[in-house]
């Protein structure tokens, strides 16, 4: 077990060190005035270019602006941002929070919803049940995220006011729990709709195909409980594909849930890329880039973490 977790967080430091170069030559290879304008934004004075050079010594050969490049991003200096004069680390810590609790939140539901519609489709296949969740399923895959988040707004706002849910920035639940809620919920059920629609599927033909293996008819014919058949043995094996998609999903959207952040107005990540690509802030983006490959890489590990428990086989591979 061991050396499986320790093969996995070496392939990722891999993965992470490659995109870090990719990112490095893609931003600061060139001549260095070309480098410092992308960094200063398109509006910047001289001053502030001939400031960013010797800042960050553009005019240094490439492979010494590489080794300082990774050695700040070891100490996770992500740089300055020269739009708003803040380090790009201090932005990301401030709109962290919305969206760890954003994805957060809607993980727990859509994964809940998905699975447990997914094994009521595939236990009663091509019943009443099955076509009813298949009609919802087609519906929240079909409805886009803004459009489905600007009803519930409307429904909130004007149809059910008395909830006192609405759209707004991120609230601290260790600041007003109550506020944090209302201002979390709509988010939470618009993003887990889309999410949960595409498990309920993914789940139901994984099972379908878990449920029709020799060993769960060895089961049935041994007398087990159907209970036990289905959620020990069927739903256990089916698992796998669905902690795929759950943990590139996770890595995904924590790297930034732009539609739903910018329909509810979450200062979140999704935000913050928004507001950095607009104005051009490169810092920003670089520095948000990387931790969305963070996210993705740590996201992997943790699903292959639980392929182990799912799958012993895994282990032993």
């Amino acid at each position: 077990m061991t050396r499986f977790l320790l093969r996995r967080i070496l392939f990722g430091v891999l993965v992470l060190w490659l995109v870090a170069t990719t990112v490095f030559l893609l931003f600061f290879a060139g001549p260095a005035d070309s480098v410092a304008r992308r960094l200063a934004g398109p509006r910047a004075p001289i001053e502030v270019i001939n400031q960013i050079k010797d800042t960050l010594g553009l005019n240094r050969p490439l492979w010494e602006q590489y080794v300082s490049f990774l050695g700040n991003l070891l100490h996770g200096d992500l740089g300055i941002s020269f739009i708003s004069q803040t380090p790009v680390t201090t932005l990301i810590v401030q709109s962290l929070p919305g969206t760890l609790w954003l994805v957060a939140g809607s993980a727990v539901l859509w994964m809940t919803a998905g699975i447990t519609g997914g094994v009521i489709s595939a236990t009663r296949p091509r019943g009443l049940r099955d076509r009813v969740t298949t009609v919802l399923v087609l519906a929240g895959i079909s409805v886009p995220t803004f459009i489905l988040g600007m009803l519930m707004i409307y429904l909130a706002l004007s149809v059910f006011p008395w909830f006192g849910l609405g759209p707004g920035p991120y609230i601290s639940p260790l600041v007003d729990f109550r506020g944090f809620l209302q201002v979390m919920i709509m988010p939470w059920v618009c993003l887990a709709v889309v999410q949960a629609a595409v498990y309920v599927r993914l789940t139901r033909g994984s099972m379908l195909d878990t449920l029709g293996e020799d060993y769960i008819r060895t089961a049935r014919a041994k007398g087990a409980p159907e209970h036990r058949i289905i959620y020990r043995h069927g739903l256990r094996a089916a698992l796998t594909p669905v902690i795929t998609q759950f943990g590139v999903d996770i890595g995904t959207l924590l790297g930034g849930v732009v539609v739903t952040e910018s329909v509810f107005g979450l200062q979140g990540l999704g935000q913050l890329m928004i507001r950095s690509v607009r104005d051009g802030d490169l810092p920003v983006i670089i520095g948000a880039a990387i931790l969305a490959a963070a996210f993705i890489v740590i996201a992997n590990i943790l699903v292959d973490v639980a392929y182990s428990f799912l799958d012993p086989r895994v282990r032993l591979a």
